[in-house]
């Protein structure tokens, strides 16, 4: 699986709708100090399941969605979509409803309530769908490496 696109909303410092499309061959994300680079990582990591807030730089699971700002209001929710290109992956039988698309998009919300959602292809399903999905695909929320500057000399 490749990821092709990461859809933001209300996610951190996005509060309005932000699509980050990866064309083949992307490697890394750069950019001046405050533009956002750590908290794409955190949408990654939070629509693949991440559990604890202190992994995505936060005290609590609302500290993901846009707190607002001096010209903004707060966000109400936040919501990640990770959309991947399924190229040459057959997924668990369980999943079969989606082998008929070469893309398969993996959704979260949040809600300031404490409500979640979780979805894959727009169905709404449980974390552990999310994760059986990954199983024996090499993704999962653990499986990229995140370098930060400064860092690759230490490789």
């Amino acid at each position: 699986m490749r990821l092709r696109r990461l859809e933001l909303q209300g996610f951190k410092s996005f509060l309005d709708r932000t699509i980050l499309t990866f064309q083949p061959g992307i490697t890394g994300v750069v950019g001046p100090n405050g533009c956002g680079k750590s908290n794409i990582v955190d949408a990654i990591q939070w629509v693949m399941g991440e559990q604890s807030a202190k992994h995505l730089r936060g005290e609590s699971m609302s500290d993901v969605i846009f707190n607002g700002s001096d010209t903004k209001q707060a966000s109400s929710m936040a919501e990640v979509s990770l959309i991947l290109e399924r190229e040459g992956v057959s997924l668990s039988p369980m999943f079969s409803a989606f082998d008929k698309s070469d893309e398969i998009s993996i959704t979260r919300r949040v809600y300031r309530d404490g409500t979640s959602e979780y979805l894959i292809n727009k169905v709404a399903c449980r974390l552990k769908d999310i994760h059986e999905l990954f199983m024996d695909t090499g993704v999962g929320k653990r499986a990229y490496s995140i370098i930060e500057q400064g860092q690759i000399d230490r490789m």
